[in-house]
């Protein structure tokens, strides 16, 4: 018994596969985690109350942590994610979200304080030794990371699915 295959259907997809660009379609997944990371973080992110501040001090504005998310403006977080560089490091797509806000990582991972000082500020004294942390941070990541495989599955066959229909 013999038989031939015709192996042009196969090189017609190996041919459409290699041009699709996947560096590109890696950079828009990168960002669109980004983007979703930073929806999720941002309204978690505590804000400050200066209501009760003691005479004579500034009232800060309120807000600052939270609006650090998208570069200190109050942008669309899709928006914010798609002008964030995504840097190739060897088979993986790096892209680095951040808040450049100085007590950030306090507020996120909790700190040391010295009971019975007196903050003028707040017209108190410090009770507790340790202030837990938030970790509004950390609860985005574990969701993020939850969601990502069924969301780039679903990016992949929607990429495959435009390739092989060209």
């Amino acid at each position: 018994m013999k038989g031939s295959i015709d192996y042009k259907d196969f090189v017609k997809l190996q041919t459409q596969l290699e041009q699709a660009d996947m560096d590109i379609f890696c950079r828009k997944c990168s960002k669109e985690l980004a983007a979703r990371l930073l929806q999720k973080v941002k309204p978690r992110t505590p804000v400050g109350n200066y209501d009760n501040l003691m005479p004579g001090y500034e009232r800060d504005t309120a807000g600052t942590l939270r609006r650090n998310w998208t570069g200190g403006k109050d942008m669309d977080p899709y928006t914010y994610a798609q002008s964030l560089p995504v840097k190739k490091q060897g088979a993986d797509y790096v892209i680095t979200v951040k808040n450049p806000t100085e007590y950030a990582s306090y507020v996120e991972n909790g700190h040391r304080q010295t009971p019975g000082r007196y903050v003028p500020a707040i017209g108190k004294r410090l009770k507790a030794s340790w202030v837990e942390g938030q970790h509004f941070l950390k609860i985005s990541e574990d969701e993020i990371k939850t969601l990502s495989p069924a969301l780039l599955e679903k990016r992949l066959e929607q990429k495959l699915r435009e390739v092989l229909r060209d």
